[in-house]
């Protein structure tokens, strides 16, 4: 399985998970089967609210997964129509949320878990 977290600095499976997918510098990757772990740098962080390109940020990558702090509905909505979950961090780190996600305990985002702007009720950690 191929997950990406959005963080604010790799330190690879130590790394915290960022609170907003849109806006994080950089995202940790990690292939499950190969378990192998890399990073790549957000190719869409500066953008307009709401203008999130989320398959460019990724730089076009493909993953099974994404597990976010924070996330919007357009970015959402873009990335489980390319087949991806996106699923909410409940721990602080990569390593802890990626143990919960081997183990189905994460929760798996929808419509009603996203933000509607950055003032705040959008829950990120």
């Amino acid at each position: 399985m191929k997950v990406c977290f959005p963080v604010e600095k790799d330190e690879g499976i130590e790394s915290a998970v960022y609170g907003h997918f849109g806006s994080a510098p950089t995202f940790v990757v990690i292939d499950t089967d190969q378990e192998n772990v890399g990073a790549i740098s957000n190719a869409n962080q500066i953008h307009e609210h709401g203008a999130c390109n989320p398959i460019m940020a990724l730089g076009g990558r493909q993953f099974d997964a994404i597990v976010v702090g924070g996330i919007g509905a357009g970015a959402l909505t873009k990335l489980n129509s390319e087949g991806i979950k996106v699923y909410r961090a409940v721990e602080q780190t990569v390593k802890e949320n990626l143990d919960l996600l081997k183990d189905s305990l994460l929760p798996e985002l929808t419509m009603n878990h996203t933000c509607g702007g950055h003032a705040g009720g959008c829950g990120h950690h």
